[in-house]
């Protein structure tokens, strides 16, 4: 067997013709569409051409007749052919909704004063994902990487020193996705701006455990299940806007609405929930998130502390009890006049503590 051979399967339909070799066992076979498709040896047969064992060759010849002799073609390295199969990219469940993430993880988590950063991005969707990569200079921008990520994978971009933090001050990432070889739902082309902060480049707990990297991560979210994270960079005319839209939307509630007055009985109720009391959480580490919380309850406090006999009711959800424990820290140790309870389940439901101001 050698090199331009037509083999055939013996265990399934098709073949094709012999384009290398892989050690002593396997054969590349390359098909119609010029795919190599790695075989067993004991797997494939010769059809239409010469057998070159030499040895077989002259057992079954007359000892009588003259034969030209044939010359053995030797085996070539495997070194000297590049495999060009690449298997099928493989789909998930619940691949198709587009989630991309932007993720900063340290070389060397232990030496965060020294370690270098690797910059990654990482398409978590079935979608082959076309990114650009580039950050402000000014009111202008400057290329540092464009690739295509397959499906399911994280693409290598950059590694850097805190030397360049600065610099990637101000990043934004454009996407196009699209799938190979079969029909597909468009998804819109995507610009996002983000805001990092070169103080978390600082700080060990800035780096969480994460599902695409063994070691801890700073991870921005770009879009997730189809939904294009907030910008973080601010657009001064489009907050403008806004601002016009809800005092006019503000101006028809008065006028439209006949106003509540509160029951004077009634407690103050304050959600510390992360989606509610935050625009966006994207960069934003546990810690951050639970530290930003406890700031909202302290000003809470301080703001109905002249105001004795008032109930406030925090909703901090069940979750992992994180939030509440720390608020429950926080009355024994910093607010211990302070009568507390689980506020009302019919209301509130688990998750919420009952204050009184005393």
């Amino acid at each position: 067997m050698k090199i331009g051979d037509k083999v055939r399967f013996i265990s399934e339909v098709g073949g094709g013709k012999v384009a290398g070799f892989q050690g002593k066992d396997i054969v590349l076979v390359e098909d119609e569409d010029g795919f190599q498709i790695p075989t067993r040896r004991s797997d494939v047969v010769v059809v239409g051409g010469d057998d070159y064992d030499i040895g077989k060759v002259h057992s079954a010849l007359p000892q009588n007749k003259q034969y030209q002799t044939q010359t053995v073609v030797k085996d070539p390295e495997p070194a000297d052919f590049l495999v060009t199969y690449k298997p099928k990219v493989e789909e998930r469940k619940g691949g198709d909704m587009l989630s991309v993430y932007l993720a900063f993880v340290p070389v060397d988590v232990h030496t965060m004063s020294k370690t270098n950063f690797e910059a990654y991005l990482v398409n978590d969707s079935n979608y082959y994902v076309r990114y650009t990569y580039l950050t402000a200079e000014g009111n202008s921008y400057h290329l540092r990487a464009t690739a295509e990520v397959e499906p399911n994978t994280k693409e290598f971009i950059e590694e850097f020193d805190r030397g360049i933090l600065q610099e990637l001050e101000h990043i934004a990432i454009q996407l196009v996705a699209f799938k190979r070889d079969k029909t597909f739902l468009l998804k819109p082309t995507i610009d996002v701006q983000l805001r990092i902060d070169p103080v978390k480049f600082y700080k060990v707990h800035t780096f969480q455990e994460n599902d695409f990297f063994e070691e801890p991560a700073l991870i921005y979210t770009i879009v997730e299940n189809d939904k294009v994270a907030r910008p973080l960079v601010i657009d001064a005319h489009k907050l403008k806007e806004e601002m016009y839209q809800s005092v006019a939307q503000q101006k028809k509630r008065s006028t439209s609405m006949p106003t509540r007055v509160q029951d004077k009985n009634s407690p103050v109720v304050v959600d510390l929930h992360a989606s509610v009391i935050l625009e966006t959480t994207a960069g934003m580490s546990h810690t951050d998130i639970l530290n930003y919380q406890l700031d909202c309850f302290h000003k809470t406090i301080a703001q109905y502390a002249h105001k004795k006999g008032t109930k406030i009711v925090f909703i901090h959800g069940k979750g992992e009890g994180v939030l509440r424990q720390s608020i429950i820290h926080e009355l024994r140790y910093r607010y211990k006049n302070y009568t507390y309870q689980d506020a009302s389940f019919q209301e509130y439901g688990y998750g919420a503590t009952q204050i009184t101001i005393k």
